[in-house]
């Protein structure tokens, strides 16, 4: 066989075998029915590496099956024009992003709340939930906490949920620290991207289960993206060097499943691969060594058939 031919031949079958495998997880798991049909799971995309339109990418995202997009919050009216367009003509669902940028508390206090309250009090489309990239991992557990005190009462006010990532740099940046915060603030909800928590700790934390499952029972939304020790993104979840990564993945997933089957509730999910640099590239060329936006379609394919 000439060099070509096994070449792609030998990356076929890789291919199929890591495809095989995922579709196999996406099978094994029985789920219980959700009887009273209130349940159920929302799964939107991110526009993280879209080099588009705001129109072309929310006709890919329809194309493609999601039920909505989660897209950060924009103060530029020409902007927030097209994405409520674009949202109504294709009939998506949306979730904002929210943040504070600052090195100084008070300005970054300030611009969060503001950018907050205008997301969660917009008259074009209300929000299935806001999520907040929220204070820093350097300031004070007395600041932080009240960025969530904050958000908790705007949550009250307007029937939003509004949700703190479990983000590098931010207040919920690792495990030990985000358990500080479950253990003192009854109320606070959270968007699991635990990824982070992986790369922080260097291991799947095997080791802090208990935090773990402080988390997985606060979570209201869910970031999709495997993390691995070393990182916070694999190159490409189907390849089966990650198996192990993906089990551990899903199993948390499950459990949030669970617990929201059990409540009757929604659970909405971003599947959030990103681009380079999350995605692995290429030296010089910075060319990713896998395709984002196919990956990212993938995993709302799984995700669909292990819970919906």
């Amino acid at each position: 066989m000439e060099r070509r031919k096994f070449i792609q031949a030998s990356a076929g079958a890789t291919t199929a075998l890591a495809l095989g495998t995922l579709e196999h997880l996406s099978l094994n798991k029985k789920f219980s029915k959700n009887m009273d049909g209130s349940f159920a799971l929302k799964i939107l995309a991110t526009n993280w590496g879209f080099g588009g339109t705001i129109d072309e990418y929310c006709s890919r995202v329809k194309r493609d099956g999601y039920d909505g997009i989660e897209i950060w919050w924009n103060f530029d009216d020409s902007v927030t024009d097209q994405v409520f367009s674009a949202l109504k003509k294709y009939g998506l669902q949306v979730g904002f992003l929210c943040a504070g940028h600052e090195p100084r508390f008070q300005d970054n206090f300030a611009s969060f709340t503001k950018m907050v309250h205008a997301a969660a009090t917009n008259s074009r489309q209300r929000p299935l939930y806001i999520n907040c990239h929220s204070g820093k991992d350097f300031f004070a557990f007395e600041d932080n906490q009240r960025f969530m005190d904050y958000t908790m009462q705007l949550a009250k006010e307007t029937g939003i949920k509004i949700c703190h990532e479990t983000h590098r740099s931010r207040i919920l940046y690792s495990a030990p620290v985000a358990r500080q915060y479950f253990e003192k603030i009854e109320g606070l909800r959270i968007t699991l991207d635990i990824s982070h928590w992986c790369n922080v700790s260097e291991s799947l934390l095997q080791d802090q289960q208990e935090t773990v499952d402080l988390a997985l029972e606060r979570t209201d939304h869910v970031h999709a993206r495997i993390g691995h020790q070393e990182g916070p993104q694999v190159n490409d979840p189907r390849a089966p060097e990650w198996e192990e990564a993906v089990k551990v993945h899903f199993a948390w997933w499950d459990r949030v499943v669970e617990l929201k089957r059990a409540k009757g509730e929604v659970l909405t999910v971003l599947t959030e691969f990103g681009p380079p640099h999350y995605m692995p590239a290429l030296p010089y060329t910075v060319q990713p060594v896998s395709d984002q936006w196919a990956i990212n379609v993938h995993m709302m394919n799984l995700l669909r058939k292990r819970y919906g």
